[in-house]
């Protein structure tokens, strides 16, 4: 499961001209989970998602959660972070999880961090998306599963 997490002032995301989600501060998260991803797993990452301390306090030290901040959620799925570009130019995404089964992760990672309290936004699974955001710093962090499961 890879995370890529954008600290953001203001996000949202359009499908066929609407915007379906929008936050403001918070966290822009574009999800991408792999075929042998599991629950447990999705646990770990949502769990370091939510307590990462990314945010500036009053000295200017990142040292704030998105608790602190009363931060935001915009969950995106993205298969294409499963890219392998190894051979060739063209990507194969053999990596990816399967349609229904990332749905469903994509969908119990949502429930979880509206679980934990957080106002969670979304995007639509499958969907083709534009995304916007104003990121805050820049400030990006990629968590992999492997990485730290």
């Amino acid at each position: 499961m890879k995370f890529v997490i954008q600290r953001v002032n203001e996000a949202s995301v359009k499908v066929d001209g609407n915007i379906i989600g929008q936050i403001n501060k918070g966290f822009l998260v574009l999800i991408g989970v792999g075929q042998d991803d599991t629950k447990e797993i999705a646990d770990k990452m949502v769990k370091k998602l939510l307590g990462l301390r990314i945010f500036d306090d009053e000295n200017d030290k990142i040292n704030l959660s998105l608790t602190d901040v009363g931060g935001e959620l915009l969950l995106i799925s993205q298969f294409t972070l499963y890219a392998n570009c190894k051979k060739g130019y063209r990507p194969s995404f053999i990596e990816a999880g399967a349609p229904d089964m990332a749905n469903d992760m994509y969908e119990y990672i949502i429930s979880q961090c509206r679980a934990a309290g957080f106002h969670v936004e979304t995007g639509e699974f499958g969907a083709d998306m534009k995304v916007s955001l104003q990121n805050d710093g820049p400030f990006t962090i990629v968590l992999d599963s492997k990485e730290i499961c």
